[in-house]
């Protein structure tokens, strides 16, 4: 009888691997369609020539590449525990979808502007394409963070240290604390019992680092997909704009790689993401108008100032004080 462990792993690995190439199938056909658009005749050989080229490279570098390192990470474990500061299912959809799936996105725009009627151009790019691949960047990155957690049942407590339930513990005033000095012989009070810890509160209260992933990993990815977004204004996929907002998001996209739990995680969002970001936002606003949000622009600079500040520049003797916090 299968049992439950692989099952999971089978469905894991069906996921990954649609994640890995239905997004280069869906956006190369996009491209062979806007391609078969600018023909005059009916005959849909370059239509069916380039799907074609999509299924075989696609076919191809699953046998090349992807079947043989899925193998070696479940045959050699030796190999695999070396292993902790990348993940190489996130760098194979990274190099092998997102990279040629920007690329044909980019084309698209191409072969309709230089085609003999410009004006057929639309006001806005389907999302579609856009966030099939996003998506299955994020399910890969969910799958990986999942595999250490069962499913069906709650995890051990020293794998799970976000699920607890704490009472609050009585804070003693000064007074108090001087007082219960003086008087040794006076029995501690135990502290009180807080109200979240017991009825609907105490429900709530609890936390499960399974449901944490799901949120976390599409919060992460929110400012790439909002500037992935305004490449499909008119505006910008008219342009040349339309290059640098592509590029800036896939080198946003590339610390996916690196696994979570690395101390320079937060270092490599700042200059991946919200510092080319800022200025990418700026020039865009600049020379096109508030086409992307000013909240997002807003978001790049408070986070790289906030970044370099409190790593950098309060180490300085300058910005050394005695100040201390009081409440």
């Amino acid at each position: 009888m299968v049992s439950g462990k692989s099952i999971k792993l089978l469905v894991y690995e069906i996921l990954e691997f649609a994640a890995f190439s239905i997004p280069t199938l869906m956006v190369t056909e996009q491209f062979a369609s806007a391609f078969q658009g600018t023909k005059n005749s009916t005959e849909k050989t370059c239509y069916w020539l380039i799907v074609s080229i999509s299924i075989a490279y696609v076919a191809l570098v699953t046998l090349i590449v992807w079947i043989p390192v899925k193998i070696l990470l479940y045959k050699k474990h030796r190999l695999c525990s070396r292993i902790k500061k990348w993940r190489p299912p996130l760098m194979m959809c990274i190099v092998f979808t997102t990279l040629p799936c920007f690329g044909f996105s980019i084309a698209v725009t191409e072969v309709q502007k230089n085609a003999s009627n410009t004006s057929a151009l639309p006001d806005t790019l389907p999302d579609l394409p856009v966030s099939v691949v996003l998506a299955s960047l994020i399910i890969v990155d969910i799958i990986e963070k999942l595999r250490k957690y069962p499913l069906r049942e709650r995890p051990p407590k020293n794998e799970d240290s976000y699920i607890h339930t704490k009472h609050l513990q009585q804070v003693k005033t000064v007074t108090e604390q001087v007082k219960s000095s003086e008087e040794n012989n006076v029995a501690p009070q135990p502290a009180k019992r807080s109200p979240f810890g017991s009825g609907i509160l105490k429900a709530m209260s609890q936390q499960d680092k399974r449901a944490e992933i799901f949120l976390s990993s599409f919060i992460m990815w929110s400012d790439t997909t909002e500037m992935l977004r305004v490449s499909g204004h008119s505006a910008v996929f008219k342009s040349g704009w339309l290059y640098p907002v592509y590029i800036f998001s896939y080198i946003s996209l590339l610390r996916i790689i690196v696994t979570p739990q690395q101390s320079f995680m937060s270092s490599l969002g700042v200059f991946l993401q919200d510092f080319p970001f800022m200025f990418v936002r700026i020039s865009l606003i600049a020379n096109l108008g508030t086409i992307t949000p000013i909240l997002g622009l807003l978001k790049n600079i408070l986070v790289t100032l906030s970044y370099f500040y409190f790593n950098y520049l309060t180490s300085f003797r300058v910005f050394t004080t005695n100040e201390r916090t009081s409440f």
